[in-house]
C-alpha cells in the first residue's frame, strides 16, 4: 500500500456496501416491526459485537478490548508512535430501538477503513474505530458507561458493579458475552475523535439539509420537584380557600416551556413526568411530584434557566399555601466540540457540493465524554420525520453515504494533519 494524498481528495466510500453492513447489523435482533431490540451486553449484543469485529479482522485490522468490553478496531498507520485518530458510537440499542442510531457512526467507520484499503492508502497516524459499550443504558446505568469511564466521568469498579433489573451485574454480563477484555481502561493519548450519527431530531429535514456540523452538546440539569398542598372535597371547598398542589404543578410546567422560549433557539425545557397523590376524582390535589429537564448550549444560560426555575417555585409558595421543593438530580455541563474539526466537517460537506448547517446536540452521545480527552467532533445527518429510539427509526442511504464520505474525508485530514503537526513541533 503506498501514501497517496493526492488522489485521497477524489475517494468516495461505498454507499451500497455501507447500507448492506448496516442492514445485516439490524438482522441481530430484527423486530418484527423493522427495529432492532439488542440490549447491552445480552447474548445478541455478543453476536453484534463478534460481526462487526470479524469485518475488522477481515481488513487486517488489530481488535483490543478493555475491561469494560469498549472494542477498538485499529488500522495501522504509516507513523505508529503518533496517537490514532477515533470514530465510532454504540451497537447497543433500545428496547424498542431503530436501526441507524449509534450503529451508523461504527459501521460509516468500517466503511471508512473499507475504502481506505481498497484504495491502497495508509494515513500517517493510525485510525482507530471503537464500539463503546452500554451507551444507551436501557439495561445498566448510568448511560454512556464505556466512553464515560474511558474518560474518568466515573470509575471502573462503579462501572462493573451495576446491576440490571434481574441483579447481574455489569461484570458478570461482560463475562458471560467473552468481551471482559484484559486492556486497562483509557490512559492513551487520543489525536482526534469523530462521530457520525443520525441527528435523532428534526432539525436537518426541516431545513432541507444533509450534513450537520454539529458545533457541541446542549448541557443538561434535571430536577425533581414536589409540591404540597392539602387534600379536601372537591365540592364544599371554594376555589379561593383551595390549596390545590396539581394547579400550582400546571403552571410550572407552563412556566418551564416559557423559560426555555425566553431563552431560544438552542435552549429546551421539558416537564416529562407528573404524578398526582392521591389522584382521586373528586378530590383536590395534596401533593404533585414532578421532573423538569433544562438544556442550553452555554453554562451561562442553563445557570439563568436554573434561576428563573427556582424563582417561579418560590412565587408558587409565596403566600405560604403550598411548600414547593427543587432538587436537582442531574447536571451534565454544556460541552463544546473543537473548531478546528468543526471546520473540517463544513469543509467536507462543501467538497461534496453540500451546504452543512452548524447545528448543536440535544442529546447525549459518547463524543461528549471523548471531547474531555480529545479534539472532538460530530457529523449529523437527517433520519425521518425527527424520529429515533423507535422501531420506526430510518435514515436515507444517500444521506448515509453523504456523512460517511464527509468523516472519510475528516479523518484523513486529522490523520495526515498529526505528521506535519508533529515535525513542525519537533523543528520548534
Amino acid at each position: 500500500m503506498t501514501d497517496t494524498p493526492t488522489s485521497a481528495q477524489h475517494l468516495r466510500i461505498d454507499g451500497e456496501r455501507l447500507w448492506r453492513s448496516l442492514m445485516d447489523l439490524a438482522r441481530i435482533g430484527a423486530t418484527p416491526k423493522g427495529g432492532v431490540c439488542r440490549l447491552a451486553l445480552t447474548d445478541l449484543d455478543r453476536q453484534a459485537r463478534d460481526l462487526v469485529t470479524q469485518w475488522a479482522r477481515e481488513l487486517g485490522c488489530t481488535v483490543r478490548v478493555d475491561a469494560i468490553g469498549n472494542i477498538f478496531m485499529r488500522r495501522a498507520g504509516a507513523r505508529e508512535d503518533l496517537p490514532p485518530v477515533m470514530t465510532g458510537s454504540h451497537i447497543d440499542t433500545q428496547p424498542t430501538g431503530g436501526k441507524f442510531d449509534g450503529n451508523y457512526g461504527v459501521l460509516a467507520g468500517i466503511e471508512v477503513l473499507r475504502t481506505l484499503q481498497q484504495h491502497g492508502i495508509v494515513t500517517q497516524a493510525p485510525l482507530e474505530v471503537v464500539v463503546w459499550t452500554n451507551e444507551e443504558g436501557s439495561r445498566f446505568v448510568p448511560v454512556m458507561m464505556g466512553s464515560g469511564v474511558y474518560a474518568g466521568a466515573f470509575t471502573l469498579e462503579h462501572a462493573l458493579s451495576a446491576r440490571d433489573r434481574d441483579g447481574v451485574t455489569v461484570s458478570q454480563a461482560l463475562s458471560a458475552i467473552g468481551y471482559d477484555g484484559p486492556e486497562p481502561v483509557g490512559g492513551q493519548p487520543v489525536g482526534a475523535y469523530f462521530e457520525a450519527h443520525i441527528e435523532q431530531g428534526p432539525v436537518l429535514e426541516a431545513r432541507d439539509r444533509v450534513i450537520g456540523a454539529v458545533q457541541g452538546a446542549l448541557g443538561q440539569r434535571w430536577f425533581d420537584v414536589e409540591i404540597v398542598g392539602q387534600e379536601a372535597h372537591a365540592g364544599p371547598t371554594p376555589m379561593e380557600l383551595r390549596r390545590d398542589a396539581l394547579l400550582a404543578a400546571s403552571e410550572l410546567v407552563q412556566a418551564v416551556n416559557a423559560i426555555a422560549l425566553e431563552h431560544a433557539p438552542h435552549a429546551r425545557g421539558t416537564v416529562g413526568c407528573l404524578q398526582v397523590f392521591p389522584d382521586s376524582r373528586n378530590v383536590i390535589p395534596g401533593k404533585a411530584t414532578l421532573t423538569v429537564d433544562l438544556r442550553a448550549a452555554d453554562d451561562a444560560t442553563l445557570t439563568r434557566m436554573a434561576q428563573s426555575l427556582h424563582e417561579r417555585a418560590r412565587a408558587l409558595a409565596g403566600d405560604g399555601r403550598l411548600a414547593v421543593t427543587l432538587k436537582e438530580v442531574v447536571y451534565f455541563p454544556p460541552q463544546p466540540f473543537d473548531a478546528r474539526l468543526v471546520q473540517a466537517v463544513r469543509d467536507g460537506a462543501q467538497a461534496l457540493g453540500m451546504e452543512p448547517l452548524d447545528i448543536v446536540s440535544g442529546a447525549g452521545h459518547d463524543a461528549v465524554y471523548l471531547a474531555r480527552l480529545a479534539p472532538t467532533a460530530m457529523i449529523f445527518v437527517p433520519c425521518k420525520d425527527g424520529i429515533s429510539h423507535n422501531e420506526i427509526e430510518d435514515a436515507r442511504p444517500e444521506h448515509l453515504a453523504a456523512g460517511c464520505n464527509v468523516l472519510l474525508h475528516a479523518m484523513l485530514q486529522a490523520a495526515n494533519g498529526h505528521a506535519l503537526a508533529a515535525e513542525k513541533a519537533h523543528a520548534a
